[in-house]
């Protein structure tokens, strides 16, 4: 069964007022993260060792040998989690997953700070991203290009930010930081997170 594209959990104009415009929600979703689906689609059907096989299962087993079916793989993987991360209604953070950020990362504060360091230091393209880890514990952390914690192993991903150009540049062009800013403050779906944690 062929891989789709996932409907956008919002209109594309819903998060205009919170600093991503329709525009850039139509390029990212109907045309980039298209691509990456229909890319995936044709490697699969040509590779019997591919078909059958789960979303989860082609980035893990393609994850050590990175190349085109693992970069698509991945960059599905990616956007599916990315837009459930983003929220018109975003920034504000429930209580269990902020008690979770105070005991582990030393609060909201201290979170943004990390995270904000991880998104603006990755180099090029690539994620930011907060997991709780294999030892219970939640952490920030980043990856290249397509690449992700599941490939990775280092642990459930809670919140996901896409810091490829095409995510950001109508709104804000060239300045990546004020991008992961509005996102923390304003677009962040926390109340997802809190979601993903209580079902680690």
């Amino acid at each position: 069964m062929a891989f789709e594209l996932p409907p956008l959990p919002f209109e594309t104009n819903a998060l205009a007022g919170a600093g991503m415009c329709q525009e850039t929600l139509e390029l990212h979703h109907d045309k980039h993260h298209q691509a990456y689906v229909t890319a995936l689609n044709g490697f699969v059907e040509k590779d019997p060792s591919l078909q059958g096989k789960s979303l989860d299962e082609i980035v893990t087993m393609t994850a050590q040998t990175p190349g085109p079916v693992f970069n698509n793989a991945g960059q599905h993987w990616n956007h599916i989690l990315f837009w459930q991360n983003l929220s018109p209604k975003g920034g504000q953070m429930p209580g269990k997953l902020a008690a979770k950020i105070d005991s582990d990362l030393g609060g909201a504060d201290k979170f943004k700070e990390a995270f904000k360091a991880a998104a603006i230091g990755q180099f090029g393209s690539g994620w930011a991203w907060l997991v709780i880890g294999n030892d219970g514990k939640l952490a920030v952390t980043k990856t290249p290009n397509g690449s992700n914690p599941l490939a990775t192993g280092e642990g459930k991903v809670l919140l996901g930010l896409d810091v490829w150009e095409h995510s950001y540049y109508l709104d804000f062009r060239n300045r990546r930081a004020d991008y992961i800013t509005n996102y923390l403050d304003k677009l962040a779906n926390y109340e997802f997170a809190e979601a993903q944690l209580q079902a680690a």
